[in-house]
């Protein structure tokens, strides 16, 4: 592709982009960088896992999506009772006319596009690792068959910071899997004036099918094309080494609080939604500002802090903030 076509497929990009999230915000108020960190992780097809009390929104939000782009959408509210069955499917026993008996697969909801896993961390842990396999092979492995998604494929899950009794932190493993955590912010006096006025009139807003399920696999093959330079390449990766505490690149707070860095997999997820900021800016090139945008979002949920720093209360976002200021930008 030669560089006017792709200047090209950056505006129309960013035309698309722009009309995402216009319609979303026809029902959605504020929440713009919620909105912005959803639908890019969508468009990377990674998933995404959102983090704020009841009442912000959350579900709404990936019900106008699942309008918006026009893909299925389903709904589990995750709770302790909940077993994999629930989420995967099983196999029951049917009679066909003649009265044969065979076993028939019954999909669960985890077959759809847009997946909203609610409140997951109120699941038991075995019950969360039915969607391992899901969230990073895009399939499901049942009785010896395996089973793939239709593309695009995304999962949105939800927790609660405030409920802790009756809850299931989520393994690390898990945590991986997501490629971004946002969280969602309380709204502002303005926006919280508009959301009763909203909820009281009770007014209908009708949002339009901006995109498709083809378009949303034409703009990911456009990412591979977004050209990011060496330069920028390895910044991503000195910002991901220096997460590390046993690594020269990490700071002493770093070194004094935090138990272990990120995975090779934020890497990649800050190369991967860096691109995707730069064509919804019209750009074709990665820039710093990019990789320095969903920092917070992409290395948040990867690390885990020691002893001293649950002691001292130490605050992942703060402790980001501060790391990623002292990183240089350029080597030598």
């Amino acid at each position: 592709m030669s560089e006017a076509q792709m200047k090209l497929e950056a505006a129309k990009f960013k035309e698309d982009f722009e009309k995402i999230r216009a319609e979303v915000g026809k029902v959605i108020v504020g929440q713009e960088e919620v909105v912005e960190g959803t639908v890019t992780t969508l468009i990377c097809g990674g998933n995404v896992l959102l983090e704020g009390v009841p009442g912000l929104g959350k579900t709404e939000l990936v019900k106008t999506l699942s309008k918006v782009l026009d893909l299925d959408f389903k709904r589990i509210q995750f709770t302790p009772d909940l077993m994999p069955a629930d989420i995967i499917g099983t196999n029951m026993i049917m009679t066909d006319p003649d009265g044969n008996h065979a076993f028939e697969f019954k999909r669960g909801p985890i077959f759809t596009q847009l997946l909203l896993a609610d409140e997951i961390n109120r699941a038991t842990p075995k019950t969360q690792s039915a969607l391992l396999e899901t969230m990073q092979e895009g399939s499901v492995t049942t009785s010896g068959t395996t089973y793939h998604m239709k593309q695009p494929y995304f999962i949105m899950a939800t927790q609660n910071p405030l409920e802790q009794e009756g809850t299931y932190p989520l393994p690390e493993a898990q945590l991986d899997r997501f490629m971004l955590k946002i969280n969602v912010p309380f709204p502002k006096h303005s926006e919280l004036n508009e959301i009763v006025k909203r909820t009281i009139l009770k007014q209908e807003v009708e949002v339009a099918k901006i995109l498709n399920s083809e378009r949303i696999i034409a703009m990911r093959s456009i990412l591979h094309k977004v050209v990011v330079s060496d330069a920028i390449l390895d910044y991503a990766v000195r910002v991901v080494l220096s997460t590390h505490p046993d690594s020269e690149m990490a700071s002493e707070d770093v070194k004094r609080f935090v138990k272990w860095g990120a995975s090779p997999r934020a890497s990649q997820a800050l190369i991967m939604a860096s691109r995707v900021r730069a064509l919804a800016e019209g750009r074709v090139h990665v820039s710093c500002d990019d990789v320095n945008h969903f920092a917070e979002e992409v290395l948040q949920h990867r690390i885990i802090l020691n002893y001293d720093g649950h002691a001292e209360n130490i605050k992942i976002s703060e402790l980001l903030q501060t790391m990623i200021a002292a990183i240089p930008e350029t080597v030598g």
